[in-house]
């Protein structure tokens, strides 16, 4: 257990960030290593159809990101409270949460195994590709559950300011994920459903042994029956909080959603080039949004201890280190992306590699804009502004809506490239000025 409400702001959020960027560092190998294995084991079909950024990733990703969204909300309100050292309404908070994110998955679960056939079509997946992209798409679904129940440990633990025990069971995780990945899709021979199997299988082994830990570890985080029953005050604070945040994030991925179905159209090269340039891209984006989640946690820590002073001073120091980044990436990029993607995608094709290789370099050159806005949203999601961040994240949504119908139609897979420096343009926009007005922040600004 940590406190963010002392220390100097930049080490202690650095320090809560890092467990986070291994983390998600961790989740992204696995993601290229899976590819890595569809790809050469299965071929470019099937890694079109299941693998990162394929044909259907896109919707798993889009419910998953909003339900651990909804969560990550939840963990703001808990995190609040333990600011202000109030542990029954803590504990109210953490039975709350466990309720309504497990209620949440299980309605967007049915509702999407319902309709997968409707959801297909409207992704225009071929029929080339529907038989093994329904058949990953509807095991990961009804598995879903697994994963939600590990985000709301995660997201509990955090909120105290242990940021170190989910990575340990997202890495056991991830290890065995690879493991039974190789087994039941080289070995055992079980196609696509093998991956998806292997996945459901080793998230939900990470949530039982991080709900297992916690209790033992946390004494202050054992609820009884008692806390599962709602509590209108306590529900008050985290429904907008887990909305807000779960909107945030599925705008996102509602905008991704849109340009896929539209790179569906371009052919099985161009949805591979996609796939490893979004697979890089994770990567040199993971320190944002590794510093993003630390700063909601550490905002709403210290806005329940009312250290406004070192909420402003802990935003300011992190976009300063961002930049630092942005710079790196830049460089690393427009040396080595060709090796990058080759390595990714294990594809000598040469339109799969120039094309791939030309969206990063157009895309890093404006790495500056998603660093400010993943950190602002974040902290304003943290320090009680629920409704700005939706804003810019609307704005993402109806950029990339539009382009997906409009430009790219018009130039081709140049109007994905450039989709996402002109939709960073406009969404920053809105996260400047309602930081300029927020109270948090006041008149001296950051």
């Amino acid at each position: 257990m940590r406190s963010l409400i002392k220390g100097k702001p930049i080490k202690v959020i650095v320090l809560f960030a890092i467990p986070l960027y291994i983390g998600q560092l961790f989740q992204l190998c696995y993601g290229l290593i899976d590819t890595r294995i569809i790809g050469s084991i299965l071929g470019e079909v099937s890694l079109a159809a299941v693998g990162g950024g394929g044909a259907t990733t896109s919707l798993s990703d889009m419910l998953i990101e909003f339900l651990n969204g909804i969560v990550c909300g939840f963990g703001i309100i808990i995190a609040t409270f333990f600011g202000a050292d109030d542990e029954k309404k803590m504990q109210k908070a953490v039975g709350g949460s466990i309720v309504l994110g497990v209620a949440a998955t299980f309605i967007l679960s049915l509702l999407s195994l319902l309709l997968l056939p409707q959801i297909l079509e409207i992704l225009h997946v071929s029929e080339e590709l529907v038989p093994q992209a329904a058949a990953y798409i509807r095991i990961i679904l009804a598995g879903l559950i697994a994963t939600t129940l590990y985000n709301i440990c995660a997201a509990i633990l955090r909120a105290i300011g242990d940021s170190y025990t989910p990575l340990v069971f997202l890495v056991i995780s991830n290890l065995l994920n690879i493991i039974l990945d190789y087994v039941c899709i080289a070995c055992l021979q079980m196609g696509v459903s093998g991956a998806a199997y292997a996945t459901v299988f080793s998230q939900a082994l990470s949530a039982v042994l991080c709900f297992l830990y916690m209790r033992r570890k946390y004494p202050q985080l054992k609820i009884g029956g008692g806390d599962f029953w709602p509590d209108g005050a306590v529900y008050r604070q985290l429904l907008p909080t887990g909305l807000s945040m779960g909107f945030m994030i599925s705008f996102v991925t509602l905008g991704s959603l849109a340009l896929q179905t539209c790179i569906n159209t371009f052919g099985i090269n161009i949805i591979v080039a996609h796939t490893a340039a979004r697979k890089a891209t994770s990567i040199f984006l993971t320190p944002f949004f590794s510093l993003g989640s630390a700063l909601a946690t550490y905002c709403g820590q210290n806005l329940g201890a009312d250290e406004y002073g070192r909420i402003r001073k802990g935003i300011a120091d992190t976009i300063r280190l961002s930049m630092v980044w942005c710079v790196i990436v830049l460089l690393v990029v427009f040396s080595l992306s060709t090796l990058i993607i080759s390595g990714i995608t294990a594809s000598r094709e040469g339109e799969i590699i120039e094309t791939a290789s030309l969206y990063l370099k157009v895309n890093a050159v404006f790495y500056f804009l998603p660093a400010v806005i993943c950190i602002l949203r974040n902290s304003m999601q943290g320090f009680g502004d629920t409704k700005t961040p939706l804003i810019s994240s609307f704005i993402e949504l109806a950029g990339k809506v539009a382009i997906a119908y409009l430009l790219a139609p018009a130039i081709g897979y140049m109007g994905v490239i450039v989709s996402e420096p002109i939709v960073w343009m406009f969404m920053v926009i809105p996260l400047l000025i309602g930081m300029a007005k927020n109270p948090v922040i006041g008149r001296t600004g950051l």
